[in-house]
Formats: structure tokens, sequence, C-alpha cells
């Protein structure tokens, strides 16, 4: 029915459009208390609809989106795009709408998910409440897995078709003692997801916080373990804008004019880089746009093939995000954003091995409510959640205090000491709207633990 929905758009159009049908099929499971408490099945059709008329000036966009669930409800989503269009002021980032053909499998019917893929979670869940009843703690979390089905229409002949697989797993545990850990995993398909070995990580961190240390605020170095380097990393990719940057008003921009482009960011040979093929990270390999924000995202890239990008590239920066517009506009390529990202440094250690390693810092477990303070240092704020603790003597000698932070992602890559084996891993703050990352574990040796925390 999706793809039948891009046509009946169209055929319903008297302006130039891009039409987009996301067809979304979810089911998740959820758990407190060591048992399980909910689990749903949900399936929605969406329906964008992007009409540009000219006008005096330009071209001018207007965008509709909506639920529906027949092909009636088509005509009126149009009419209302194009209404808005007809009566809006010229679009700053109009350029002409991307052209081609048809994907093949274009009008194949969108995929769908069910509760079966959790058909080796649930047991392995199970197996986790029973042991943790017997020592004692509580097991929390939610697995989520959503199936979305894009089909991306144009009056220029473009038709586009990609299927999105999402997972999502959180599991949190709680001691009787106060002690709380967390762990999360980002899946396709739930089949790389090992309950047990995801407990057992639980487990020792428990144990950890059975010993606790009060420690005042200060400059400690600390072991960013990949998850909470990737929500640092995300909130710089997020803005890493080229017209922020050319304009003076990020922490991308050069003090002088321009940006910083080719400017060394780290000594050690660092990148950072997306790319819509990526293995086991892989998305949508066009863009898709339901709105525009200016110089970065655009109604009008729409369907524009996506390419690998280095942002960073051994330590230096080499490209800020554009669309099609201000690309044309500044005389450069079009870099759109990209719905995945990678740090790798190709460090060789693990985690553990960085942790032996550390005569006395912190070891981290996430970062949680990151907020900026100021975007042009990309200064941000937040707090440290679900388990600090204190290594001396390559071990680890229990949990202390939770932390306020403040840190910019930018300057933190200056003072990066060592970097460990990139893995994929789940974003702690941000798995609301990222979840594909591969990043490594970070020591920075005087990271800013700015006052203490009483958040658990």
């Amino acid at each position: 029915m999706s793809a039948e929905l891009v046509e009946a758009a169209l055929a319903a159009a008297t302006l130039p459009c891009v039409v987009i049908v996301t067809d979304r099929s979810e089911t998740n499971l959820r758990w407190a208390l060591s048992s399980l408490t909910t689990n749903g099945q949900m399936h929605a059709v969406e329906l964008t609809v992007i009409a540009t008329a000219p006008v005096n000036g330009g071209t001018a966009v207007g965008n509709v989106t909506r639920e529906v669930s027949a092909a009636g409800e088509v005509g009126a989503v149009v009419a209302a795009a194009e209404a808005i269009a007809g009566s809006g002021p010229p679009a700053e980032d109009a350029v002409a709408l991307v052209t081609g053909g048809p994907d093949a499998g274009w009008d194949a019917a969108p995929q769908q998910t069910s509760v079966e893929v959790f058909a080796s979670v649930a047991p392995a869940l199970g197996a986790a409440f029973s042991l943790a009843r017997e020592q004692g703690h509580l097991l929390f979390g939610f697995a989520e897995h959503v199936v979305t089905t894009t089909y991306l229409g144009s009056s220029t002949g473009l038709r586009r078709r990609f299927v999105q697989p999402t997972g999502r797993l959180e599991l949190n545990a709680k001691s009787a003692a106060g002690g709380s850990a967390w762990v999360g995993v980002g899946t396709a398909d739930f089949s790389d997801v090992d309950i047990s070995r995801l407990h057992e990580d639980l487990l020792v961190r428990l144990g950890w916080s059975a010993t606790r240390i009060d420690l005042p605020p200060g400059h400690y170095e600390t072991l960013l373990p990949p998850s909470a380097v990737a929500d640092l990393m995300i909130y710089l990719y997020w803005t890493a804008g080229a017209r922020d940057a050319e304009e003076g008003r990020s922490v991308f921009s050069h003090r002088s004019a321009g940006t910083r482009v080719g400017e060394s960011l780290s000594s050690l040979p660092l990148t950072l880089s997306s790319d819509p093929a990526y293995p086991g990270l892989e998305c949508a390999p066009f863009v898709v746009a339901g709105a525009s924000d200016g110089a970065t995202i655009s109604v009008f890239d729409n369907g524009l093939p996506l390419e690998a990008t280095d942002w960073i590239r051994d330590g230096r920066l080499s490209e800020l995000a554009r669309n099609r517009a201000w690309a044309v506009r500044t005389g450069q390529q079009p870099r759109p954003v990209i719905d995945n990202l990678v740090l790798d440094g190709n460090g060789q250690a693990s985690l553990e091995e960085m942790i032996a390693s550390t005569s006395r810092g912190l070891l981290l477990t996430c970062l949680w409510y990151i907020r900026e303070v100021d975007p042009e240092q990309l200064l941000l704020t937040g707090l440290t959640r679900d388990g600090v603790y204190l290594i001396e003597d390559g071990q680890v000698r229990g949990a202390v205090n939770n932390f306020r932070f403040n840190e910019s992602p930018v300057d933190l890559l200056r003072r990066v000491s060592e970097v460990g084996v990139a893995q994929q891993t789940l974003p702690r703050e941000w798995n609301d709207y990222f979840t594909r990352t591969v990043m490594p574990p970070l020591r920075v040796a005087d990271f800013n633990m700015s006052t203490v925390s009483q958040a658990s």
C-alpha cells in the first residue's frame, strides 16, 4: 500500500513535490522488579507531502505530515501542502529537486516486525530474573525493535525505498544497598544480544558498588566507556554545520574568519566518520528530510545519494555538514548528515586493559541530562549516572558519588591521552534519536567534574 500512497499523492499534486511515506512497525518488551511487565505491538503509516511553488523572489515550500490509513486521505494532505506553498515566502534552501528513476523493488510491501524478534531474549531474561532474585538485586529495562520502510518519490521521477531495522535494549540493576548499574546495546535484529553476558557485567559493577567512597569535585584522569564517548561525539556531530561555522557562530568557526577545517583537533590519529554502508550500522543511503533546518538538512535534497564522509581525519577537522543550497552559495560540495557515526583511533586496548594500566583515576558508566552551555566552545554540562568508580593501581576500589561535569567534546579530543579499541555501542542520552554508533573507550587526563551531584 505504501508505494501506492506515494503514487496517489503525486497524481493528485498540481505543483512539483516530494512525497515520503514511512511505514513503521514496532514491538517492545518492558520489565521492572525482575519481572516482565508489558509487551506491545504497534503499526503506523505516515505521509509527508512537500510541495514547492514559484513565488515572487524564488520558490516557496509547504510541507504537511499526517498519519493515514487509506488512499482516500491523501488528497487532503496534498491540498494542504500546496496551499501553504502557494502563500509562503521564498525558501532560503531552494534548489532543483533531485532527479532519478525507480529503485529495484520500489513497490515491494513494507517489512514488519513482531514479538518473535525477542525469541532468544525473553528466555534469557527469565534466567536473569531468577538469578537476580537469588542474589538480592532487581532488574529493570526494556527492549524495542522498530522496522521502518521508507518510500520516497518526487514529481521529477525519483523513486527510492529503504528498510531500516533499529533495535535497542537497556538493562539496569539495582542492589539493596543502593548500587545502580546500566548496560545498553544497539542491534538490528537481537540475534547478537547476549543477556547473560550483559547481566554478568552488571554483577561485576554491583560488586564494585559494595564499597562506597566520597570524592570532591575536581579534574580527574577519567576513562570514558564507548557509550559515554558516543553521547559526546553525537553532540559534536549535530553541531558541525558548515553555515554556523562560516558565519562565526560555532566552535568550528575560525577566530579571524572562515572555519577550522584543516586544523588539528587532536594529536592522536582520531577519525570521526559516517558511512551509510558501514557493516552493522547500515542506514538510508539517500537523504530523507521531512523539513529543512537551515543550511544542513533540506527538503530539496530528498533522494540525494549519501557518500561515506570523514568529518575528522587523523585528528584534523576535514569536513562540515551542508545542504546543496549552501554548497552552491559557498562553492563547495554538499555534505548531508548521515544516520550513523564512527570514531576510531586505531586503538588496540580493551576497557579492561585500560583499567589495569591506570594508577589512579575514575571509570564512568554513562552520561545523562547533557545540555549546551556555550555554543562558541561547545561547552556541555551534564551528570554521571549508574556508576562512577575509583581505580587505584589497576584495580577498581569502589563506587564514588556522582558528579556534574563541564566539558567540551572538541577540547576533550585535544586532551585524550589513550584510545582503546572501537566497538559498536548504544549512547545512553541520545538513543531515542541516534543508535548506530561505533566508539572506543577514551582516557582523558583531566576530565572536569565541576560539582558533586546527588543524582543516583
